[in-house]
């Protein structure tokens, strides 16, 4: 049995515990502009619903390969992986970077900002046209619904996941009757 599905966290984004299977290889759906605080979405077809909020660093090395137009980034493809050194202040908590992407000839190498003054060399692989994305990720919403056990706000939010995640009326209508019961 594949437990991927049972530690997911519940997010509107992708996080580095996502990816604590493996790398993953996602293709781009779309590119939005997001908050002040993660200023870029970028949608991926393997993850409805979720996005993936990369740090300035890794928008740097799109930049680099793609260009500044995220419109020309639908349809490329990255591969993703979880750097447990990734720091925030002085804790070690680990992020996302990239490890390979469509679109580019050979490997890039782009000197990104480590720590104040100091620069790191940081090299992203090319991604092979026919490298295959990762598979979709399917939940069983009935089955969360179920080992939610009436709980009303998690019943409410576990709606709310499945309709932004593309689940049938019957599925919705299901979590909906969990919550009267």
């Amino acid at each position: 049995m594949d437990l991927t599905e049972t530690i997911a966290p519940r997010s509107d984004q992708l996080n580095a515990d996502d990816l604590m299977g493996g790398p993953v290889t996602v293709t781009i759906q779309e590119v939005v502009k997001g908050t002040a605080e993660q200023p870029v979405d970028v949608r991926v077809l393997e993850f409805p619903g979720r996005a993936y909020r990369p740090s300035k660093s890794m928008r740097r090395v799109m930049v680099m390969a793609w260009g500044v137009d995220s419109a020309a980034y639908t349809g490329k493809r990255l591969t993703l992986f979880r750097n447990p050194e990734i720091t925030f202040g002085r804790d070690k908590v680990g992020g996302i970077e990239i490890a390979a992407l469509s679109d580019i000839p050979k490997p890039l190498t782009v000197a990104l900002t480590a720590t104040r003054g100091k620069r790191k060399n940081f090299t992203v692989q090319p991604l092979p046209a026919d490298a295959p994305t990762s598979p979709t990720v399917h939940r069983d919403w009935a089955k969360e619904a179920a080992a939610l056990n009436g709980d009303t706000d998690g019943l409410r939010a576990l709606y709310m996941d499945a309709q932004a995640n593309g689940a049938t009326p019957e599925t919705l209508a299901h979590i909906k009757e969990q919550a009267t019961t």
